[in-house]
């Protein structure tokens, strides 16, 4: 497999610093990030938000590749992440994530939909990268 590339530049401290996030493919191309972004609600991105795009995509995938083994076709998957950042003893952690999943899928009966999506949850690469308490809510639309 091909190994994916990304890199971030910070300038000055902590708090009145700022950095630019790119990856080799482009999508991310010099984005700001900076204490404000990951604390507050300045303008820019930061890693916690990152991390919960890079989960929805990934989870989203992962469960496609799920209803597809068990024969079901899904029409669509639409995934929402919420990552959790607490302080913690020692400093700050993800502590949770939540994913929230809406998926059509034609034919497919709720029990296994919530299998396929509890499997999807523990299958997928970034969930096994995850320590932090992931939890789910699967919504099978018509």
């Amino acid at each position: 497999m091909k190994s994916r590339n990304a890199s971030a530049v910070w300038n000055g401290n902590l708090k009145d610093g700022k950095g630019r996030i790119s990856s080799d493919s482009g999508v991310l191309d010099d984005n700001p990030y900076s204490f404000a972004t990951r604390f507050e609600d300045g303008k820019g991105t930061n890693p916690e938000e990152l991390i919960a795009a890079a989960h929805a995509g990934c989870y989203s995938m992962a469960l496609s590749n799920e209803l597809d083994g068990d024969g079901m076709s899904p029409e669509s998957v639409e995934t929402r992440a919420a990552v959790t950042l607490d302080q913690v003893e020692g400093g700050f952690a993800i502590t949770k994530i939540h994913l929230d999943v809406k998926a059509k899928v034609p034919g497919a009966s709720q029990a296994n939909f919530d299998a396929a999506a509890e499997r999807a949850k523990s299958g997928c690469p970034v969930s096994k990268l995850m320590k932090a308490e992931i939890t789910l809510a699967s919504q099978l639309e018509s």
